[in-house]
């Protein structure tokens, strides 16, 4: 009797246990007869089908089925009897559910027979592909917008691509055009150069010979026309000379030739020289701070430097002025320093004044082509210097030449 009472102890709890795993199941499992009757279903099928046990038991489950899985399902059952394969009913098939509000949802199903007080009965265990399916129509969706996105932008790259090959192509047309017309150019200037120097040096030669030949007439008009005769020519000559320091510039043909001088007596030669030059009463003062006088730079491109901004102070000045004209010698820089009290540079044009063929627009009618300071500037480069300057209209200019010492 205990042994009895044991056993039916065990089965109770074995029965317990079944219930337990079953009542608390993720998926959902439904049990059905032969004829396709069902006999019972877990909280988990109630959940997904919407439905109470007490409104499934009972019925033929063909009511949790849309069409057309609902006129089949006795055929799977009878296709399953007699084949006995339960795959033929969908173990491990993509089927479709009827919720109890009409909406339906995916599933995967399985089969098994089981049997159970001398008859079987069918458990189906049915595993919810919302989800995955949610998800899997994500991906799609966002594969498809990614094959978009991938067709449209290599569209566009391939309108990029034609785009830079034709912007390629007339950017080498240009260069060509652009060479041969750099090159038209260069012999322009060489040409023009030395065809307007040869009239323009008979011109001088003439204007001095009529000046000495005049000298026993003592007519000052003949010296004031012979005057103009001899500045005309200056000025073309100086534009001549820009030209030509330009185009040698442009086309990379200045030579650099660093030799050590006397600064303080190349300084001082010059100031001669543009003294001579200078408007009545103008005087150039020339002062060296220091005891070295030794530089080491090109002569020829430092003096194009100098008398190019002493030139242009003279020129922007006025009578009865003073020049100041500096040097200084130390020991990791050289300083050469003008500075004049002229008409300064308006504050809107500095930031211009070193570019090619630029004038301040408080320059008038004085003569200039605004090539000047570009080469100036180009000329300290190719010396490792640097030119800087400071000014205020009305009050004058400084222009600083840096140079180092090696």
């Amino acid at each position: 009797m205990r042994i009895i009472t044991n056993r039916i102890k065990q089965y109770m709890e074995s029965a317990a246990l079944l219930k337990a795993i079953i009542d608390n199941a993720i998926d959902g499992i439904i049990t059905i007869n032969g004829r396709g009757i069902v006999e019972s279903i877990n909280p988990a099928s109630c959940k997904l089908f919407l439905y109470t046990p007490e409104e499934v038991i009972g019925n033929n489950i063909s009511m949790l089925m849309p069409p057309p899985y609902k006129e089949q399902h006795d055929e799977y059952i009878a296709r399953y009897q007699r084949t006995r394969e339960p795959h033929i009913i969908g173990i491990g098939r993509e089927v479709t559910g009827l919720r109890k509000d009409g909406t339906t949802f995916p599933f995967r199903l399985a089969v098994s027979e089981v049997p159970y007080a001398e008859r079987k009965i069918f458990a189906g265990f049915i595993h919810d592909l919302s989800r995955e399916k949610e998800a899997e129509e994500q991906l799609k969706e966002y594969a498809t917008h990614l094959e978009e996105l991938v067709e449209n932008r290599t569209y566009a790259l391939k309108e990029t691509v034609t785009a830079l090959q034709q912007a390629k192509e007339e950017v080498s047309f240009s260069l060509v055009k652009e060479k041969e017309l750099g090159q038209l150019k260069s012999r322009f200037v060489s040409m023009a150069s030395h065809e307007f120097r040869t009239p323009l040096s008979a011109v001088q030669l003439s204007a001095s010979l009529i000046e000495k030949y005049a000298l026993p007439y003592d007519n000052e008009n003949i010296r004031k026309h012979v005057a103009k005769i001899k500045g005309s020519v200056g000025i073309l000559t100086g534009i001549l000379n820009d030209f030509l320091s330009l185009e040698k510039l442009e086309a990379g043909k200045v030579e650099v030739s660093c030799t050590p001088f006397d600064l303080v007596k190349f300084s001082e030669e010059i100031t001669e020289e543009l003294q001579l030059v200078a408007k009545q009463n103008q005087s150039i003062i020339y002062q060296h701070t220091g005891t070295a006088s030794l530089v080491s730079l090109d002569p020829n491109l430092l003096r194009h430097c100098v008398t190019n901004l002493i030139g242009n102070a003279i020129k922007y000045s006025g009578e009865n002025t003073f020049i100041e004209f500096n040097t200084e010698i130390g020991q990791e820089r050289c300083v050469i320093t003008i500075r004049d009290n002229g008409i300064g540079i308006p504050e809107a044009d500095q930031k211009h004044l070193f570019e090619a063929f630029f004038r301040a627009h408080n320059t008038g009618n004085i003569p200039g082509t605004g090539l000047g300071l570009n080469i100036v500037a180009r000329y300290a480069s190719l010396m490792d210097g640097s030119v800087d300057f400071k000014s205020n209209v009305n009050q004058g200019t400084l222009f600083t030449i840096t140079f180092p010492i090696a």
